[in-house]
């Protein structure tokens, strides 16, 4: 509510300065969080999250490096948001900026590690990064990322559940990445049981009541939804 005097940055709707100023740095915290926490997985060598074996896979084939094929990856599915009529959001248009860049940046800064004691912690310290990661950009609430506005775009399509889409899209990309060379392996597994409970409490965690005390929802083709509902 707006003070007496009506000072913008006691307000508490979303067009606030105070409020838009958290929801911008939520999001592009949380988008480099999640490209350096996708880099520890890299580092671990014990196997990444299924979208990141595809864009190795393509890496080792292309001889780019995986933030710069993340990045064009990310591009072309989000061109295939045109037939498909979803709307982009700014976090959609950074999601496929800022995380390749980060990735690409932490993996220039932290070296290979070998050796169980070390390589776990860093498969541990990437899958619970990438579910903080994951609830500060959701919760920001300015777009789906490329590939979860295709698995929302393709649900709406073709009438199928969510979860069969998502899990048709993922399959399919992990296995052409592990054809193609990606990385699949214990973190990989660990990383699909785990991300959703992961995601779901850092959504609640970061959440900014919206306009009339609500909640952040996800998964909807609408740029201001997010892709998890509580």
């Amino acid at each position: 509510m707006s003070t007496t005097s009506g000072t913008p940055d006691t307000d508490d709707s979303d067009g606030t300065p105070r409020r838009l100023t958290r929801r911008l740095l939520q999001l592009y915290v949380g988008l480099a969080l999640y490209g350096a926490s996708s880099a520890l997985l890299v580092r671990s060598g014990l196997g990444l999250e299924p979208w990141n074996v595809l864009h190795e896979g393509l890496a080792e084939l292309t001889g780019l490096s995986i933030g710069v094929v993340l990045t064009i990856v990310g591009a072309a599915v989000l061109l295939l948001w045109i037939p498909l009529r979803q709307k982009p959001g700014l976090g959609t248009v950074s999601n496929v900026v800022v995380i390749g860049a980060a990735m690409d940046g932490t993996l220039w800064l932290v070296p290979d590690v070998h050796g169980l004691l070390t390589q776990i912690p860093f498969m541990v310290a990437g899958i619970v990064l990438n579910g903080v990661a994951t609830g500060l950009y959701i919760a920001a609430r300015f777009g789906p990322g490329p590939r979860d506005g295709l698995m929302t775009g393709l649900h709406r399509l073709t009438g199928r559940s969510i979860r069969l889409v998502r899990t048709t899209i993922e399959v399919a990309v992990v296995l052409t990445g592990f054809l193609l060379g990606g990385s699949l392996g214990v973190g990989t597994v660990l990383y699909a049981v785990t991300i959703g409970p992961l995601a779901q409490f850092f959504l609640r965690v970061f959440a900014i009541p919206g306009q009339g005390g609500g909640s952040t929802v996800v998964a909807s083709g609408k740029p201001r939804q997010a892709i998890l509902r509580r």
